[in-house]
């Protein structure tokens, strides 16, 4: 039995800043939405899917004051509310929510080493091709920062949270020459703003795969156990960093998006940020290049801390291979971190390809919501004497079904309709459901040869704590 406890040394404003990944996933994706929908649908989109995160939150408070104790976030709460019915769920949603999050870690890697390579190191156009390993600058560039990740991580939440202010810091910079110096300096032009969103299915498909990103500042709730009073800081932390992301999330697209054309955007879509900063301030490039690595590096950090969480929360309930229920002498689930670190080292040495890494972790990241929205409503038809230190209104019932079936048409529509946003196909969806799939195996293989129990597709549930 694991003796060590996750410690409760955080406040509500460390999750804020643990949530502050989430205009690093935005800066991230946003020049390849207004390229693809204009600046004018992409606002509108990306403030859809951020409002839809903001109502989310709300619910998800309400859950996260039930199971003060147990870490996981949303994929704990799916399993919660769906063990009763199919036990399967819980493996499920969390290896979908885990691999979502950690894949940033390859994602953004490969993302960082690109703009350095294009802005400080456009020489280093090397690379080596051993058969189905082809790496260069970038490859190796992200292969070191995912390690220093790793670093800052298992030695504890404290270093990794001074990691997290630093870099939070400093994105703030871009964020508010963006949103806010355009309008000053006479850059802002309404007519840069278009609208282009050429069908109904590319709206959908982008919306899905906008959930990747606007979602995630859920990643509060995973860390409930380690807040000091886990019922306020847990709620503050979700809510404060929703209505923040939904600021962000609708000022940002417009602000740089009445700066530069979606023609010059979009042929740029990582990097338009240097140009766009050079026309707001003038001359200062590098320091641009600077503060954009910052707030990706900062989503890294976040990632490896909130998904290596969610492994480890699966694994104390039984729920998936019995190493991952450890914590090391610094009270961090150490393995799962490392884990994290291996896969995403083959995911930068094996598959290279950014765009193709998001699609295979949206599959079951979206999925994961749609499991803890309705485990939302399950436990309040099943579970109603549970004691909920923060109870929503009954409205919410409703809004949590409403929030279901559009998540899950999205899921839906955006697998099928994939090749639309140009962010994968048919193979990248294939990988996403074998992730699924091997969550499967792990939970028959943790319960038929390790816990030597029979492998039940329901469990009784208690009524209370």
């Amino acid at each position: 039995m694991e003796e060590r406890q996750l410690l409760k040394s955080l406040r509500w404003y460390d999750g804020f800043v643990i949530a502050l990944a989430n205009p690093g996933f935005l800066i991230g994706a946003l020049g390849g939405s207004i390229g693809v929908l204009g600046g004018w649908g992409a606002l509108t989109l990306w403030g859809i899917s951020a409002a839809m995160g903001v109502l989310q939150n709300w619910i998800y408070s309400e859950q996260a004051a039930m199971f003060p104790d147990k870490p996981g976030g949303i994929s704990l709460y799916a399993h919660e509310g769906w063990r009763k019915y199919l036990t399967l769920v819980g493996p499920v949603a969390t290896f979908g929510y885990w691999f979502a999050w950690s894949s940033v870690l390859a994602s953004f890697g490969l993302l960082i080493g690109g703009i350095a390579q294009a802005q400080w190191f456009e020489g280093e156009t090397w690379t080596f091709d051993t058969g189905p390993v082809t790496a260069g600058f970038p490859h190796v560039a992200a292969a070191v920062l995912i390690v220093a990740v790793w670093l800052f991580n298992i030695f504890g939440v404290r270093p990794a949270l001074f990691v997290g202010y630093a870099t939070g810091a400093l994105m703030m910079i871009p964020l508010g020459v963006f949103i806010v110096l355009p309008y000053l300096t006479g850059d802002w032009e309404s007519s840069n703003l278009t609208w282009s969103v050429p069908d109904w299915q590319t709206a959908i498909a982008w919306l899905w795969i906008m959930g990747w990103s606007a979602y995630g500042v859920e990643a509060c709730a995973t860390f409930a156990p380690e807040y000091k009073d886990t019922v306020r800081d847990t709620t503050l932390a979700l809510r404060s960093a929703a209505v923040f992301s939904l600021a962000v999330y609708t000022l940002l697209p417009l602000g740089i998006g009445g700066v530069m054309t979606q023609e010059e955007i979009g042929a740029n879509p990582y990097a338009f940020y240097v140009p766009a900063f050079d026309q707001i301030v003038g001359g200062a490039s590098n320091l641009m290049v600077v503060l954009l690595i910052a707030s990706l590096l900062l989503s890294m950090n976040t990632a490896t801390a909130d998904g290596s969480r969610a492994l480890y929360g699966i694994a104390r309930d039984g729920m998936t291979i019995k190493q991952l229920d450890h914590l090391n002498r610094f009270h961090v689930p150490a393995r799962a971190m490392t884990i994290d670190m291996l896969i995403n080292l083959a995911l930068v040495f094996f598959v290279g390809n950014i765009l193709a890494i998001y699609v295979v972790g949206n599959v079951g990241y979206i999925m994961a919501h749609v499991f803890a929205l309705s485990a939302f409503v399950l436990l309040r038809r099943d579970r109603p004497n549970w004691p909920r230190p923060i109870q929503l209104s009954p409205l919410w019932v409703p809004i949590a079904i409403a929030l279901t079936a559009i998540n899950l048409f999205l899921v839906v529509i955006g697998v099928w309709y994939t090749e639309k946003i140009g962010y994968g196909g048919t193979k990248e969806v294939l990988y996403g459901l074998g992730v699924l799939a091997i969550s499967i195996l792990l939970y028959v293989f943790r319960r038929a040869v390790q816990d030597k129990q029979p492998i039940r597709l329901r469990e009784d549930t208690p009524a209370a704590p």
